[in-house]
């Protein structure tokens, strides 16, 4: 049985060349809770590729597994702290920090150490963009079935008149989800947009000075 990266083949830096670890998947199925030692594979036609360990403590899960890069298999054992913000109608929603730059995420990718996504740089922009928008359009399709006004910078309304509480308050949780993750990404491509300015009119600047 193959352990963490064995089987992945080099080429570009996209996220689908990782192993993800979903901090919303291990929630769901109760890895969490202070206490569990569970097993957590990635499966591909019904047959375990990777696995690791996850040992659950109050704030941090503790990652075991082993990789295995050209015929070399070197273990790994490291904790990955977790924090929780709460959700708008009660509980809360927990989040990883990334072992790198701490930053609050809701997947991590791994082949000999799970980081973010922006610590490993993955994906073209381009790319980064697309999946941005995605989820944009997803948060649009809950917009337009609770009748509000399509676009994650617009207020969200009200419940819609025979909706049953229950399906509009998930629907809300999904949203916010959703519209966080989305105002990100346009904040991201903002910075880069504004980047590429600053580089053309630094470099129009230089050019002139040297005339």
């Amino acid at each position: 049985m193959g352990g963490m990266g064995s089987g992945q083949r080099g080429g570009r830096d996209l996220t689908d060349n990782f192993r993800r670890l979903d901090v919303r998947a291990l929630h769901r199925a109760g890895v969490l809770e202070p206490g569990q030692v569970r097993r957590w594979c990635w499966m591909q036609r019904g047959v375990v590729t990777s696995e690791i360990i996850v040992e659950a403590h109050k704030a941090a899960l503790l990652l075991s597994y082993q990789t295995k890069h050209q015929g070399q298999i070197n273990s790994f054992a490291y904790p990955v702290s977790l924090v929780s913000t709460p959700c708008t109608f009660g509980g809360t929603r927990p989040w990883f920090l990334c072992p790198r730059c701490g930053r609050r995420v809701a997947v991590l990718y791994g082949r000999e150490m799970f980081l973010c996504r922006h610590c490993r740089g993955l994906a073209y922009r381009s790319q980064r963009e697309t999946e941005n928008r995605r989820v944009i359009r997803r948060a649009d399709a809950i917009r337009r079935r609770l009748g509000w006004p399509p676009g994650v910078l617009n207020p969200t309304g009200e419940k819609p008149r025979g909706m049953r509480l229950r399906t509009f308050l998930r629907l809300f949780e999904e949203y916010n989800e959703l519209a966080q993750i989305g105002l990100e990404g346009l904040q991201q491509e903002l910075g880069a947009v504004n980047a590429r300015l600053a580089r053309t009119i630094l470099a129009a600047t230089v050019s002139a000075s040297d005339e």
